[in-house]
């Protein structure tokens, strides 16, 4: 698989998928209101992707950018084999994967110097920034959304647009250095293991679930499939817990609503997550949340 998230003109997301699938979606846009694929690397690095156009009939116009403006490059191929060639080759980030391309610019216009954001707003914003990171479920664009709404107040936004994303750009990528020392499998791996798992079985499993509990509770028969037995999630408030080192409580429960369906959703979600490396601490009732404890939460940066 590769480590990339395509997204397409008619809003879907692919997410790390196969050198096939890629090629299917560059063979397949061209028609109107599906022209374009735009992908980025997994974890995103701001300012940097690769996307190609494509009019049925027409040639493929190609770019890709490492950064800046003036590195937003563009080039013209008439070949789909080609442009498959290399979008796969910058997914794999090959060495001179685009060896042999002449590349022109794409005429991308440098944005205005962004102001420093004042001491005193820094230092209440990034440390609120720095725990919804950890947290690992944010996007460049939901962090940034927040930055610049945390601290209104009366109407008065003390911080603009872009002195958000550059903020959240800045802090995100420090956050992705900081991933490339972790172990190869992690505490919040093994969690999205096990959740997995009992989604495919029939259990509707759901991290980062809505604010709350209440919520999560009237939401989650609408989030899975029709014929799920039952369900787990954990919500917001409780990645925050866990990101700050205070262990996950988890709901569950049976979409029939009896005590006995619920403790048997209860035995299986226990039994996959201590299956998936994780330590689980509950009694067995099905009036108690399902708790895991001694977690080093080190959840990976999609976005």
């Amino acid at each position: 698989m590769l480590s990339v998230k395509v997204e397409t003109e008619n809003q879907q997301t692919h997410t790390r998928v196969s050198a096939e699938k890629l090629a299917d979606l560059v063979h397949r846009i061209g028609a109107r209101g599906d022209n374009f694929l735009v992908v980025q690397r997994i974890p995103d690095i701001p300012g940097t992707f690769v996307q190609v156009w494509h009019e049925a009939g027409g040639d493929y116009e190609l770019e890709h950018r490492t950064g800046t403006a003036t590195s937003h490059v563009r080039t013209v191929i008439g070949d789909p084999a080609r442009v498959v060639a290399l979008m796969t080759r910058w997914a794999r980030e090959e060495p001179g994967w685009d060896a042999g391309t002449a590349w022109e610019s794409a005429g991308m216009p440098e944005p205005e110097p962004v102001p420093e954001l004042a001491e005193e707003i820094r230092e209440r914003l990034e440390p609120r920034m720095r725990e919804l990171l950890r947290g690992g479920y944010g996007t460049v664009q939901t962090l940034a959304e927040t930055a610049e709404d945390y601290l209104v107040k009366d109407g008065v936004r003390p911080v603009s647009r872009a002195q958000a994303r550059e903020l959240v750009e800045r802090l995100w990528l420090e956050r992705v250095e900081e991933q490339r020392g972790w172990a190869e499998v992690t505490d919040a791996d093994r969690l999205e293991r096990a959740f997995a798992r009992l989604d495919w079985g029939g259990i509707t499993a759901r991290e980062n679930f809505t604010c709350c509990r209440s919520c999560g509770m009237s939401e989650i028969a609408a989030a899975g499939r029709e014929d799920a037995r039952g369900f787990v999630f954990f919500h917001g408030q409780g990645t925050e817990s866990a990101a700050a080192g205070h262990g996950l409580a988890l709901y569950y429960g049976g979409f029939s609503d009896s005590p006995e369906r619920t403790a048997a959703v209860g035995r299986e979600v226990a039994a996959a997550l201590g299956e998936a490396g994780l330590t689980v601490e509950w009694d067995g009732s099905p009036d108690q949340a399902i708790e895991l404890t001694g977690l080093d939460w080190r959840k990976r940066l999609v976005g």
